[in-house]
């Protein structure tokens, strides 16, 4: 039985091997190629380059650019992770209620994620537009001129319109996430609930959002990945203007790589994407681990 079982063992590694060939090609050798890069002052087109050591690090940390998009992706994160995750629960505990239209508001709500980015942002660059746009518009309609703003180019507004835009499109998947938790969620636990007396507040509060934490956790982590890895939304929305006020850290490795052809300095950030990426992720793991 050992032998046949040890035999087995080896059949499934064989199983999985076009996977790992196909990983390790697309995936793990970019990751130890762009290692190698940030050790270099490589321009990312000629065949010649030079050992230059820490240095492209030492001037990413001195660069007061690319501490800014730090804290813009932080600010990202927080904005889009907490407010759509907080939308999209309180949207599932609505539907999970069977109200007459429900599974048409399920088809609405997730419609944004099927939409390709760019059909997005042309949408809302038109809808905050700050002269002819619906927003602005609709403000001076109900007679609230005062509010109305350059939303894509004021720099106290515009990281927040983006971000509000990444809520949209991604409120969805967090509604369709804690649905499927809702629907798997024991039913006596709720009849029980019900027999003691406690009101719909007192059960979400203490019952669901509890038992959804894996859920939640869940989410936390895709929002951890998702944020670090944002470029196209801002890159197409604002293209990181006005004056650095969107730039994210995606947006200023795409700027050190194809306008300063700087491709060692841009792999440099590529790693300190994926340090923070790998630490915030196990963190998130570590802290909603249940006991």
């Amino acid at each position: 039985m050992n032998k046949l079982g040890k035999k087995n063992n080896w059949k499934a590694y064989l199983y999985i091997l076009p996977l790992m060939v196909l990983s390790f090609s697309l995936v793990y050798y970019c990751i130890i190629r762009t290692v190698a890069v940030s050790f270099t002052d490589w321009d990312g087109m000629s065949d010649t380059y030079t050992v230059v050591g820490f240095q492209n690090y030492a001037k990413m940390l001195a660069d007061p650019v690319f501490w800014k998009a730090v804290t813009n992706n932080v600010l990202f994160f927080i904005g889009t992770v907490f407010i759509q995750a907080g939308l999209g629960f309180f949207l599932a505990l609505l539907l999970k209620k069977k109200l007459p239209g429900s599974n048409l508001f399920k088809a609405i709500y997730f419609m944004p994620i099927a939409m390709a980015t760019s059909i997005i942002t042309a949408i809302f660059k038109i809808i905050m537009d700050p002269t002819n746009g619906a927003l602005n518009q609709f403000l001076r309609a109900i007679h609230l001129d005062g509010l109305a703003m350059s939303w894509l180019g004021d720099p106290k507004i515009a990281l927040i319109s983006v971000i509000a835009v990444n809520i949209f499109q991604w409120m969805g998947f967090s509604m369709i996430t804690y649905y499927a938790g809702l629907m798997a969620l024991p039913d006596d636990v709720y009849e029980a609930a019900k027999i003691d007396g406690a009101g719909f507040w007192r059960t979400t509060i203490s019952i669901t959002f509890p038992m959804l934490k894996s859920t939640t956790n869940l989410l936390i982590v895709l929002g951890i990945v998702g944020s670090l890895k944002t470029f196209d939304l801002v890159k197409l929305l604002t293209a990181g203007g006005p004056g650095r006020t969107t730039t994210v850290m995606n947006t200023y490795l795409y700027e050190k790589a194809f306008n300063d052809f700087n491709a060692g300095g841009a792999a440099s950030i590529g790693v300190a994407i994926l340090v923070i990426a790998i630490v915030m992720s196990f963190l998130q793991i570590k802290l909603g681990k249940e006991d």
